[in-house]
């Protein structure tokens, strides 16, 4: 990597990652299963500066019980060019309490893959970093008047 290259890249602060992770619809989660990393895609919403998705039994859960884990979200805009990714690091756990499941089954979180989802996974950040960078040569698509008229980032869904 060329000097020019790295000061391409862009340190975004901690408020833009969580902006990014807050209109993100997909990322994946990172854990660890039977002693080997393995990555999960599940369908997160931002809640009081945690990460909560659904989910069901099965290896994704057990390997979140208590654990550390990663969660990373990434997009492209075709508007600037321009690739992004967040990476949170925390600590993982299942929501047990009915109060704070309760607020749990209020939240927008619309997994894609059909089935029942029953129980809530909340990820508590250690840290939370991210970067932005300019894709030499990536594909720009023309704007219309119409599309994206609030600056959101490719592929993302609208703020609640």
């Amino acid at each position: 990597m060329t000097n020019e290259n790295a000061t391409a890249t862009e340190v975004l602060t901690t408020s833009q990652c969580w902006e990014l992770l807050r209109v993100s619809v997909v990322g994946r989660l990172a854990v660890t299963v039977d002693g080997d990393p393995d990555i999960f895609p599940v369908n997160p919403v931002v809640d009081h500066g945690t990460i909560v998705f659904r989910t069901a039994a099965g290896a994704k859960l057990a390997a979140t019980k208590g654990r550390n884990v990663a969660f990373e979200v990434d997009g492209y805009d075709t508007d600037t060019t321009q690739a992004w990714s967040v990476v949170v690091k925390g600590r993982a756990q299942e929501i047990w309490e009915a109060e704070e499941t309760l607020r749990a089954l209020r939240l927008p979180l619309f997994p894609w893959q059909p089935g029942r989802k029953p129980r809530f996974v909340r990820i508590e950040p250690l840290s939370v970093t991210g970067r932005r960078f300019v894709v030499d040569g990536g594909f720009s698509s023309p704007r219309h008047d119409h599309d994206n008229d609030d600056n959101r980032p490719h592929g993302s869904r609208p703020s609640n």
